[in-house]
């Protein structure tokens, strides 16, 4: 269950989109449960989605899983609205589209921000120390040094398996004889 953490974010987060869209309409901020609770269903529904999804992103908070979680959080939470008799009038489709997007994908940017930086400043670390990097892999290094690969590298690695099978698929597309023929 390594999504339960970002699941736990992402839900204080619409908690928070639905108690702040309350209070600005001088409704009762406690009653934001009656926001919430189609958005919440729908974040859960996000997050499975983006789990089972065949070409899934491979980590909760990478961006292209909060686009996934996003993406479905505000479709499903909408049609949740309107089938339980509340609204969804366009200026509240518009905010609650920016608002969770820049909630829902906000925290994940920042993360991979922090984690590329924090990339940088190791390697600038290695090199002013007169270590060199290795020239194998990152990921091999990480695996060596019992460290988990980050989400750049492990991200990058189904491409690298993947470029195989292309070469592969090449040499089978050249022409090949035909039955009852010959090549020529």
């Amino acid at each position: 269950m390594r999504f339960l953490p970002a699941l736990l974010v992402d839900a204080v987060l619409v908690l928070v989109f639905a108690a702040i869209g309350r209070a600005s309409h001088q409704e009762d901020p406690a009653g934001f449960l009656l926001t919430a609770w189609p958005f919440l269903v729908a974040l859960l529904v996000g997050h499975a989605a983006a789990l089972l999804l065949p070409a899934r992103p491979r980590r909760p908070w990478s961006l292209p899983w909060g686009a996934v979680v996003w993406v479905v959080t505000v479709v499903v939470g909408m049609l949740l609205r309107l089938l339980s008799g509340d609204t969804a009038e366009v200026p509240f489709v518009i905010v609650a589209t920016l608002v969770l997007g820049v909630f829902l994908l906000g925290w994940r940017g920042l993360t991979a921000l922090v984690r590329r930086r924090r990339r940088h400043r190791e390697t600038a670390a290695e090199t002013e120390s007169g270590l060199t990097p290795s020239t194998e892999p990152a990921a091999h290094r990480d695996a060596a040094a019992g460290q988990a690969p980050s989400d750049a590298e492990e991200d990058a690695a189904p491409a690298e398996e993947d470029a195989a099978p292309a070469e592969e698929d090449a040499s089978a597309s050249e022409e090949q004889p035909r039955s009852g023929g010959s090549a020529v």
